[in-house]
């Protein structure tokens, strides 16, 4: 018997102060059985950081070809495609050719992936990269509920999460391009 996507219900009170924006977003986001908690946050925070009404979530790791998000045009352009987490350099430029604006939020262990990759994507105009710092992510992940309702608040190269737990700061390092 398959396992089934375990629902996380998430409300943000969004402030980037960075841009202007003040928005409280609420929706629901699957878990897929194979992925990891961190993977998880890392998708919320893109949510968070690059938030747009129409912004939404793919369908999942079982969708290889989808992006983790992605906000579409009325006419079904694809407007900004958003991947989490250390692809390789042909899936990056296979998916720069399918939309206007890519954007990737990386995490893990960054030491060898970050030097291999970036030389291969230089000439992806439409491309920006900004990595999250390993053990802020690691104590966001840790226990968490079903129902979250965070606090977040960007500003220049972080993001300050506020929880049940109390607030976290996650410094954001832009390895290719910039916020704006």
């Amino acid at each position: 018997m398959a396992l089934s996507a375990t629902l996380y219900k998430v409300e943000l009170d969004l402030s980037d102060l960075d841009r202007g924006l003040y928005e409280n977003p609420r929706f629901s986001v699957a878990r897929h059985p194979s992925e990891t908690t961190e993977r998880l946050v890392v998708r919320i925070l893109a949510h968070a950081l690059w938030f747009a009404p129409g912004l939404a979530f793919g369908r999942g790791l079982s969708e290889s070809d989808d992006p983790a998000l992605s906000l579409s045009s009325l006419d079904g352009r694809v407007l900004h495609w958003i991947e989490v987490g250390q692809p390789d350099a042909e899936r990056l430029v296979r998916c720069s050719r399918r939309a206007e604006r890519l954007s990737l939020l990386a995490y893990g262990n960054l030491r060898v992936w970050a030097p291999k990759l970036l030389p291969l994507v230089e000439g992806v105009a439409n491309l920006e990269i900004v990595a999250v710092e390993q053990a802020a992510l690691e104590q966001l992940a840790t226990e968490l509920p079903r129902n979250l309702h965070w606090g977040v608040m960007i500003s220049e190269n972080s993001l300050f999460v506020t929880d049940a737990r109390g607030q976290h700061e996650v410094p954001l390092t832009w390895l290719r391009g910039q916020r704006g």
